[in-house]
């Protein structure tokens, strides 16, 4: 399957594209509160995909509850969909994950995941994500 190329865009029309907290977490990488996302205790099955470019990045299979505050995933529906990087903000180095289509922030990996399946908690946030939902009621 040929990939889509890599999506750029202003920051004005991402900013026409998205809301104010959507924007600030995928173009500027911030984070929202824990517990707060609307897609941290959404439990329906679907495909969770990036709010700025759709292309899919989880599945509610790989989903899980780790009590963080943030939905966590054991692994991306695609490992070509994210790409990784070193963050060395706050003090700290965290690995940041990413869209690999249009580089929107995502959220973080932490080595702390479930050891049966990968050992990664993929820790997005909901501003980042749009759900798509297989139970055939809508987007939530």
């Amino acid at each position: 399957m040929t990939k889509p190329g890599k999506i750029k865009k202003t920051n004005a029309e991402w900013r026409e594209q998205l809301t104010a907290e959507q924007f600030a977490v995928t173009r500027r990488g911030a984070t929202e509160p824990p517990f707060t996302g609307v897609h941290y205790t959404n439990r329906k099955d679907g495909e969770y995909r990036c709010v700025c470019c759709g292309a899919l990045l989880f599945s509610s299979s790989d989903k899980y509850d780790s009590g963080s505050g943030w939905p966590s995933f054991t692994r991306p529906a695609d490992r070509e969909a994210t790409a990784t990087s070193a963050d060395r903000s706050l003090g700290m180095v965290r690995t940041e994950a990413a869209c690999a289509r249009c580089d929107a922030h995502l959220g973080h990996v932490f080595p702390d995941g479930p050891p049966q399946e990968t050992g990664e908690r993929w820790c997005i946030n909901s501003a980042a994500l749009d759900f798509c939902s297989s139970e055939g009621d809508g987007d939530r």
